[in-house]
């Protein structure tokens, strides 16, 4: 495919359509000057398929939602990806086939998958971050910074709350969180990590990072974390009121690849973090 000029708007596929962060998606696409939606991808059997893919907001884009991956990909610049980690690794492959971007925001890849992400990104360009939104991408920095002022005397502890219907726990910002911290003291989430405590667990593991889950109504993200000293504790959150924050996100990062060939991104490349 022909890749559009600089100073055209970018043109944007978006996976999962007719779910709630692909209408989220397709309505930042439609209020910006910058992206152009190109294509909408749904799964086989969706009732949206053949619809329009902004029908929903009363109004015509001229996209219609297909389960045909290269019919929604053909006109495509970049394609933003908020599905399940099965379907993300199909779409890779297809877009580094293609020569199309990624913005990916699905959680709850393997070391395995996240592979092979790896490869299909060293022939195209890609973002991939489990929270797109700008405001938690500051809340890593701004953990980053405490996780190494406080690096001694300090037990953290990640609290994590997402709407009932979410499918992988911790969540993939909760891990983030986790991962940014360990990293920031010199050592592996793998080797610190608490994910479960029931019973009789004994008092805490000198230098563990706990991590507490819960599902409820929807609630679109709410994470804490907790650094808790003796005398005094520091809590570091953010809240989600709308998937809105993720959007917005994503379509910095769609700016962002349009200037890159091929290479693994993060949202701290995005928003000049390092």
């Amino acid at each position: 495919m022909t890749p559009s000029s600089s100073n055209a708007p970018r043109r944007v596929a978006v996976a999962g359509a007719s779910g709630r962060m692909g209408r989220m998606l397709i309505e930042a696409i439609a209020a910006s000057s910058d992206c152009v939606l190109a294509g909408a991808l749904d799964v086989p059997g969706s009732p949206a398929l053949g619809q329009d893919a902004s029908a929903f907001l009363g109004r015509q884009s001229g996209v219609t939602i297909t389960a045909d991956l290269r019919a929604g990909l053909k006109n495509a610049d970049v394609l933003i990806d908020f599905t399940r980690p099965e379907g993300t690794l199909a779409h890779a492959s297809a877009c580094a086939e293609l020569g199309v971007q990624m913005v990916i925001g699905t959680t709850g890849f393997s070391d395995a998958q996240k592979a092979q992400l790896d490869a299909a990104a060293r022939r195209v360009a890609m973002v991939l971050a489990p929270n797109m939104s700008v405001g938690v991408n500051v809340t890593l920095k701004l953990l980053q910074l405490a996780a190494q002022a406080l690096s001694s005397g300090y037990d953290i502890e990640i609290i994590e709350a997402h709407h009932k219907h979410k499918v992988d726990a911790p969540s993939g910002t909760a891990l983030k969180m986790g991962e940014v911290i360990a990293e920031a003291q010199g050592t592996r989430l793998a080797d610190r990590a608490v994910y479960e405590r029931y019973g009789h667990t004994g008092e805490r593991r000198e230098g563990s990072i706990g991590f507490a889950t819960v599902r409820g109504g929807d609630i679109v993200g709410d994470h804490t974390v907790l650094f808790a000293g003796i005398g005094e504790r520091v809590e570091i959150t953010h809240k989600s009121n709308s998937r809105a924050g993720y959007a917005q996100g994503s379509l910095r990062a769609v700016q962002f690849l349009a200037g890159q060939r091929a290479g693994m991104f993060d949202m701290f490349d995005v928003l000049s973090l390092r």
